[in-house]
């Protein structure tokens, strides 16, 4: 396997307004040491300052994992959107698709497609209003299509939300659908795995489920969210990681991002998470991966 110099966690947001304190931005060295959180500004990060990072800052042969779906389910039924005419062919047409449709929302939001004519019928966007092509034959579960990869999740213990679903503190929706945005202006500037090739040299980004790298450091027994910072170094300890210098209690959001860059170089280096059992090139192309879902 390759080997990469950095690992950037990135616990992302899909909500609305230019400032998110739901970002939170966690680096590691390959050569150790504890994750360290990179400060945000005083308001909280900004889509379009991870953006600019992303694209211009990151350092050489950096390893990144994004906290939200690359994707959206096509195995299931043929199509992201069945029936629809213009349903794209594959991932990067659907962030170009997302990105036109909501090219004048600002902070990279995505609102502009929960009102589109056609698209927003696929999506749950609340308990009493539920698009009538959010339920279709062809669904895995009455929650709503899935994609191989969060089948793959489901066998391994963590219960991932459709991507279509908008509802609850769960969902990754909202986060999928502004994260997609951010991955078409990316398009020409990093590698996005397995949409693309692992490149042999240079910066490469990976879909990540926070609740994975948590089980991985032993966080289980019915739940996957780490409220202090003895819970976290005791995480971190099993993933072969120093621990983070502080105390007290530490927000879901920067917990999430530190163990997970942690966890990244743990496993970065594990072929079986780069050849997952389920990927084939139609799912690469389309749905995407979420890196440890084996």
């Amino acid at each position: 396997m390759r080997k990469f110099s950095h690992f950037l966690a990135i616990d992302w947001s899909g909500a609305k307004g230019e400032r998110q304190r739901g970002i939170a931005l966690a680096l590691t060295h390959a050569d150790g040491g504890p994750p360290v959180l990179v400060t945000p500004p005083p308001r909280g990060w900004a889509r379009l300052e991870v953006l600019a990072i992303l694209r211009d800052e990151l350092p050489p042969d950096t390893l990144v994992g994004m906290d939200m779906g690359i994707s959206l389910p096509f195995a299931d039924t043929g199509a992201f959107f069945p029936d629809w005419g213009d349903s794209p062919a594959d991932a990067p047409a659907l962030w170009a698709l997302i990105d036109g449709i909501c090219h004048a929302d600002p902070h990279l939001e995505a609102g502009s497609v929960l009102t589109h004519p056609e698209i927003a019928r696929y999506f749950r966007h609340s308990r009493e209003h539920i698009g009538d092509r959010f339920h279709l034959p062809h669904a895995h579960t009455r929650e709503g299509r899935f994609r191989r990869a969060e089948l793959a999740q489901r066998t391994q213990g963590v219960r991932p939300v459709s991507n279509f679903n908008l509802v609850g503190a769960a969902q990754v929706g909202k986060s999928t659908l502004t994260g997609m945005r951010m991955l078409h202006h990316l398009r020409d500037h990093i590698s996005v795995w397995p949409v693309d090739p692992l490149p042999e040299t240079g910066n490469a980004l990976v879909e990540i489920y926070t609740s994975i790298a948590a089980r991985s450091g032993g966080v289980g027994k019915g739940r996957t969210k780490i409220r202090n910072y003895d819970e976290l170094n005791a995480a971190l300890e099993q993933l072969g990681t120093p621990p983070v210098p502080a105390s007290g209690q530490v927000d879901d959001h920067s917990a999430d991002a530190l163990v997970t860059a942690a966890w990244l170089r743990h496993v970065a280096q594990d072929p079986q998470y780069w050849h997952p059992a389920g990927l084939s090139v139609e799912i690469a192309q389309t749905e995407g991966w979420t890196f440890g879902a084996v």
